[in-house]
């Protein structure tokens, strides 16, 4: 039983490396080169601010895989923080100021802002008649700046001002306008450190030369 079982076991054992090899081999970064170029503008969310606009340039460098294409990406926003945040703030400052006295911290106004930088790699999924369904998942940076009338300067400005990493999900649709033009909606959800956001994005991307053959729907994606 023992050596039936061991000669099963290096039957299936090359058959897995191939197969594993064979999947690999779709990957490749000789394809990659500017394809399209994108600006898109939308609707922000996030824990611990209030509601806001974003916008972003994104640049797509054509296929890693036959479906999956690479993104390279820089968004910013600014948003103010809601009453809750500011309340919860100013009871820490002031447990840390004034321990045992009643609250008297008050900062006022706090703003943040947040320039993004991402990588994403979203899988295409053709739906025929000019439009790609997409999903993808990526990593970001995020290099945070705080302000505010009363905290500028101040060690509590110097709290807010990080650079921290992400990790983002992306579900969306491209829609094809032109040979060169694409219509795209987005969602995009980003968890990070001290910070999540939700955003609602439409945008326009112009394909160059290189990227036309990737079109939404075109036979080279079916």
């Amino acid at each position: 039983r023992a050596a039936v079982a061991a000669a099963c076991l290096l039957t299936l054992a090359p058959s897995n490396r191939l197969t594993a090899q064979g999947v690999l081999n779709d990957f490749s970064y000789d394809n990659l080169r500017l394809s399209g170029i994108q600006l898109d503008v939308g609707v922000l969310g996030a824990s611990q601010l209030k509601g806001t606009t974003v916008g972003g340039l994104r640049m797509d460098f054509g296929r890693i895989a036959p479906k999956v294409r690479l993104l390279l990406g820089l968004s910013y926003f600014r948003s103010d923080f809601d009453q809750n945040a500011l309340s919860r703030f100013e009871a820490r400052l002031d447990s840390f100021v004034n321990p045992g006295t009643p609250d008297s911290v008050a900062v006022g106004q706090v703003r943040l802002g947040d320039i993004i930088g991402d990588v994403d790699f979203q899988y295409m999924v053709p739906q025929g008649h000019g439009i790609n369904a997409y999903m993808g998942v990526g990593v970001s940076i995020h290099a945070r700046n705080g302000s505010g009338e009363l905290i500028n300067g101040t060690f509590v400005e110097d709290a807010l001002d990080v650079v921290t990493a992400g990790l983002n999900g992306t579900i969306g649709f491209e829609f094809n306008l032109a040979p060169a033009w694409r219509f795209t909606l987005d969602g995009r959800g980003v968890l990070s450190s001290g910070l999540s956001t939700a955003s609602l994005r439409t945008g326009i991307m112009y394909r160059l030369k290189a990227g036309r053959a990737q079109g939404a729907g075109s036979k080279s994606n079916k």
